[in-house]
């Protein structure tokens, strides 16, 4: 397909409509000190309800890329964004921590839907030499989501209750599919399976990519570790008797610097930088970041300033991994009708990231009763991370984009 001739870019709202799924992840830790104190939700509960929107994309990414590739890219992202409309307004009428949960598997399962066909959408509608501008500002949808969620949520808590707050999210939600609806340009010219090999081809040429393994990796150790510092945080602050709308204005500084990282990593892989080196720089901020925010020496942290300054570092120079992996996935993905595929199985290990990661956060903080060791979590996933970046093939990453 070409890039379509009206006067809205619809490779652009595609990207809103990802900030849009993404609002969804992000609206729960400003409500969290609210909700342990309505429902009396443990910390452990906690955990949970921030990691099970990602349930669905841990189980079922790869078959969400498979079928969107299969069934239409459009008709997915549209299905995605009304399951999160119905979702959000039914939460907003839940009094049990069960429903919440429930509902909340239902709002992953919408969010994948929405985040999945996104890079081969954003693929099929821009230049080829706009692809990795394109796809760093693509990357940028869960930090703006999240900031903006963080940001607005305490003041709309405050003043009108957590369920209102769902349901002006799900209200936003319902334009964003308007607007898929009216501007993006229909994939009815997408191949369709003829026969049930087609799917099983697509599969075995995905996994059997080395480089789209190495990728998935990257971005698990990237995503548990952000969404583990960054959706516990309103919670930490809390803690120390921060004012609210401190604290959501804080929170929403450090995800939203990491859309920095996305933006110039579009950039920079144009001046070819290599993803390897972009993601271990990210990396390896990443673990200095999470150290200066949360080491403590004989009882004694960093003054309030530096270790703030490390939580800006570790998200914003850690905002290079997610915009450099989904460029490289999708120049990765060995075919051109297997790009939702990678991504799909690239989501997949992100989802099982962000299920791990919060809880496993949430554990080490209760058995030792503070949150001062973090840092170990953080810095074991990006060494992790790092050694997998650098076994990203060359001469993959720098493939060609055939672009029909």
């Amino acid at each position: 397909m070409t890039q379509s001739q009206g006067r809205i870019d619809p490779s652009w709202v595609v990207i809103v409509a990802g900030i849009c799924a993404a609002l969804h992840v992000g609206k729960l830790p400003p409500a969290l000190p609210v909700l342990q104190v309505q429902m009396g939700i443990t910390l452990l509960q906690a955990g949970f309800l921030l990691s099970l929107v990602q349930m669905s994309g841990m189980a079922l990414g790869l078959v969400v890329g498979l079928s969107a590739d299969s069934f239409g890219l459009k008709k997915t992202m549209m299905f995605g964004l009304g399951l999160l409309v119905v979702a959000s307004f039914a939460s907003a009428g839940m009094v049990d921590v069960t429903s919440l949960l429930v509902l909340r598997a239902a709002e992953g399962f919408g969010f994948l839907c929405v985040v999945m066909p996104g890079p081969a959408l954003i693929r099929s509608t821009v230049a080829p030499q706009q692809l990795p501008g394109r796809m760093g500002w693509w990357g940028t949808y869960m930090p703006l989501g999240s900031a903006l969620a963080l940001l607005a949520g305490p003041f709309v808590i405050s003043a009108t209750g957590w369920p209102l707050w769902w349901c002006l999210l799900a209200l936003i939600t319902a334009f964003a599919f308007l607007f898929v609806w009216l501007c993006v340009p229909s994939d009815l010219t997408q191949p369709k399976p003829t026969v049930q090999s087609r799917w099983q081809q697509r599969l075995t040429l995905t996994l059997h990519t080395p480089g789209v393994w190495y990728v998935s990796l990257c971005f698990a150790v990237y995503s548990s570790q952000w969404m583990a510092v960054v959706g516990f945080l309103p919670t930490m602050y809390a803690q120390t008797g921060m004012h609210p709308a401190l604290n959501g204005v804080l929170t929403a500084v450090v995800a939203l610097v990491n859309a920095s990282g996305n933006i110039a990593s579009g950039q920079l892989l144009q001046r070819a930088w290599h993803p390897r080196q972009l993601i271990a720089i990210g990396f390896a901020c990443m673990a200095i970041g999470a150290m200066m925010a949360f080491v403590v020496v004989d009882g004694v942290g960093l003054p309030f300033a530096l270790r703030f300054f490390g939580l800006v570092i570790f998200s914003a120079v850690g905002g290079l991994i997610p915009g450099t992996l989904f460029s490289t996935a999708v120049k990765l993905a060995p075919s051109d009708q297997t790009v939702s595929t990678t991504v799909g199985w690239m989501q997949q290990w992100s989802a099982m990231g962000q299920f791990v990661g919060p809880p496993l956060v949430a554990w080490v903080a209760a058995s030792i009763g503070g949150w001062q060791w973090t840092w170990c979590v953080t810095v074991a996933f990006s060494c992790i991370g790092a050694v997998m970046a650098f076994k990203i093939p060359h001469e993959l990453a720098y493939k060609n984009i055939t672009h029909d």
